[in-house]
């Protein structure tokens, strides 16, 4: 009884399988973490991490919907970053932040140009993305960090973008700015997707290209929007960052692109295109920061980091395909 249930809720909602693995990480990492983890000033650090991540998530799963991948955004994500504390001394921030947004959007409309014009396989052009635009941001640098001045970090721009508690819960929780932009971005991409032609364009796009071309869909139109939408995504991610944490380097956002792309994984996107999950997206970017987290009040060294994600990607893949072979079994 209980199996026909669940049965049809699973094969509806690609993210069931997230959520359960958040519930069990939840309830480990407060049962063995002696409070250190489940308290509000680390509640508020998850979020603030979830947010920048969370952003950069969404657009690579936007991507990931058409059948294509990004694996440029980490390197989009720090470029951004750098534009905007380069400008945000000598502008307005909120000027900043747009010019900073605008360039990502502009990385996403290379790649997607690229990808639709020439037919290069996106990991190709994307891997070359991530490449030229990490070697400029360290070329700019020259090894050193931009910052903004900590006198200069006040007033309402700054506390929009990222550089201030926003609400103080006390006790609870604190929320950034960050994570409200996250919220924002959330809502209206749901708009987009589901009551807007694009969002069944772009499903229809990831599920058959040539399928998708017959039906009249503009396919490159739509795939080109998606690596823009990626793009400023990614740069906004940028700005909130570097908004809160008032300096940026070179790598700023090195390794992100496969952090996205896991938490897409995690959050039920398919990478072969067709199907995607936006809250799913998220709750695996939540989990990946939720690790993170424990790692570093568990004193364990960072490095593990990387390990765990790839197992926790591995396993969630292969459990994921489990999970839906179950639940289409009659």
């Amino acid at each position: 009884m209980a199996d026909a249930a669940f049965k049809p809720l699973v094969r509806k909602h690609s993210e069931i399988g997230i959520f359960l693995i958040a519930i069990l990480l939840i309830v480990f990492f407060a049962a063995t973490s002696e409070g250190r983890w489940n308290n509000s000033y680390n509640i508020s650090t998850i979020l603030q991490i979830t947010a920048t991540l969370g952003l950069m998530t969404l657009g690579v799963a936007l991507v990931v919907g058409t059948g294509e991948i990004d694996i440029s955004v980490g390197s989009t994500f720090g470029m951004s970053a750098l534009i905007y504390l380069f400008l945000a001394v000598r502008v307005d921030p909120f000027i900043a932040a747009t010019a900073a947004v605008c360039v990502g959007a502009l990385i996403g409309a290379f790649n997607g140009y690229l990808v639709t014009k020439t037919g290069t396989p996106s990991l190709i052009i994307t891997l070359g993305s991530l490449m030229i635009f990490r070697g400029l941001a360290i070329a700019l640098t020259s090894g050193f960090a931009f910052s903004i001045p900590y006198k200069e970090r006040g007033g309402f721009s700054y506390f929009i973008l990222g550089g201030d508690n926003m609400f103080n819960f006390g006790t609870f929780a604190g929320v950034n700015t960050g994570f409200l932009w996250l919220i924002f971005a959330l809502v209206v991409l749901t708009v987009v997707l589901k009551l807007m032609p694009y969002g069944n364009h772009l499903l229809a796009v990831g599920g058959s290209s040539e399928s998708a071309h017959s039906r009249g869909i503009r396919v490159d139109r739509v795939k080109l929007k998606a690596f823009i939408i990626c793009g400023a995504l990614a740069g906004l991610g940028g700005v909130l960052e570097a908004g809160k944490l008032g300096s940026a380097d070179g790598s700023m956002g090195r390794l992100m692109e496969l952090q996205a792309i896991a938490s897409c994984v995690l959050g039920g996107c398919l990478l072969a295109g067709g199907r995607i999950s936006l809250i799913g997206a998220l709750m695996g970017a939540f989990v990946l920061s939720s690790i993170q987290s424990y790692l570093v009040v568990m004193a364990v060294r960072p490095q593990w980091f990387m390990v765990l994600l790839g197992i926790i990607v591995v396993f969630a893949a292969l459990g994921d395909k489990k999970l839906r072979h179950w639940a289409h079994k009659h």
